[in-house]
């Protein structure tokens, strides 16, 4: 087994046997995986961690060969976003998105641009006005980085420029031209300022998205396309999406 040390966001955790527990981390250098924690329940001293979820820890851990849980000997925190925790809505909203992150996100499969992404996440909500606002922004980011992009730069089907007329089709993954809407019963108008904000969260870096503003029209039709388009596409619903 070779030693291993990581920086790891906390996705969940579950109870293993009598003392025992088992974490789903998401890691800056070996991206998603899952760790046992041996004793931690009868001994919590033994390790400097409580593993709330969205905390974010160093870790310990022997790479296992053989099975996906590895064996975590070492857990230092680095922060527990106590902000977020003051908050239930942050705290559902900091839960959905690292759940949507794990759902995107394949198993020890290095994403370290998602790392950055979901730490400056929880590092901005903690302290935002808007967490909601923070959320959209980062989950337009994440289904980019993670290759579940809507496509919003032309038609989906012919390519063509869209200007004016456009129709989203959660079923074809994009926006529908004048021509192309036919093709989808179930395609629904979109407003050009949903659009544009986000052409230009995804071609702009994190901080100078969370410069865009929203209209209270426009994030309604965000969080319906985004969560429309998250349920169709993983074919499940996120445990923690009836909570936002």
């Amino acid at each position: 087994m070779a030693i291993c040390k990581a920086e790891a966001l906390v996705i969940r955790k579950f109870d293993f046997r009598e003392t025992s527990i088992i974490v789903e981390f998401f890691t800056r250098e070996f991206g998603r995986l899952k760790g046992i924690l041996k004793g931690i329940r009868s001994n919590p001293k033994k390790f400097g961690s409580t593993l709330e979820p969205f905390s974010c820890n160093e870790i310990v851990f022997y790479r296992s060969r053989n099975s996906e849980i590895h064996l975590v000997s070492q857990c230092d925190l680095r922060d527990n976003f106590l902000e977020i925790r003051s908050d239930l809505k942050k705290i559902n909203l900091a839960s959905f998105f690292m759940e949507l992150t794990s759902a995107l996100l394949a198993p020890e499969d290095k994403h370290e641009e998602v790392f950055e992404l979901a730490l400056s996440c929880l590092k901005d909500m903690s302290l935002a006005a808007d967490p909601a606002r923070i959320i959209n922004i980062a989950q337009i980011k994440l289904l980019k980085l993670s290759g579940f992009k809507p496509h919003f730069d032309s038609c989906v089907l012919c390519d063509s420029k869209i200007d004016e007329y456009a129709k989203f089709s959660t079923a074809f993954g994009g926006l529908l031209c004048f021509k192309c809407a036919y093709r989808d019963s179930n395609r629904h108008a979109v407003l050009k300022g949903t659009v544009a904000s986000i052409r230009h969260i995804e071609k702009s870096d994190w901080q100078n998205s969370q410069r865009l503003g929203l209209s209270p029209l426009v994030k309604e039709e965000l969080d319906m396309m985004l969560n429309r388009f998250v349920l169709f596409h993983l074919e499940k619903k996120l445990k923690t999406a009836r909570f936002i």
